[in-house]
């Protein structure tokens, strides 16, 4: 599976803004999708992660509340949809695949795109 994320920017905070995961080659329907994201300086932290078939979700709880993670198989194409922007949101993000099971584990995740960047100003 090949990964491509984009949709970031410059936000201010308290904005909202959506994230795309668009996924070409094998069968992005079975597997597992997540989102993460790298602050200047930081370690990749987990955000949020949905199971193959979309009933299972998972978030971190800095992000609890904010952002919705989803999936529309027939468009091959994640989303993250981010709301009530924080300065602290600011990163690069990243998303990811993986067979089976959801995730909170980066290690756990075969197949990565490239970031997107999102700054939240104050």
């Amino acid at each position: 599976v090949q990964l491509q994320a984009f949709g970031g920017g410059l936000v201010q905070a308290g904005d909202s803004l959506r994230l795309s995961c668009a996924a070409s080659g094998d069968t992005f329907s079975m597997k597992s999708m997540g989102w993460f994201r790298q602050a200047p300086g930081k370690e990749r932290e987990f955000v949020a992660t949905v199971s193959w078939n979309g009933i299972t979700t998972k978030y971190a709880d800095s992000v609890k509340g904010r952002f919705t993670i989803s999936r529309d198989d027939a468009q091959n194409t994640g989303y993250l949809q981010m709301n009530s922007l924080k300065p602290e949101d600011t990163a690069v993000y990243y998303c990811a695949a993986k067979d089976f099971g959801v995730s909170v584990v980066r290690s756990s995740y075969t197949y990565w795109g490239q970031g997107t960047l999102v700054t939240v100003s104050r």
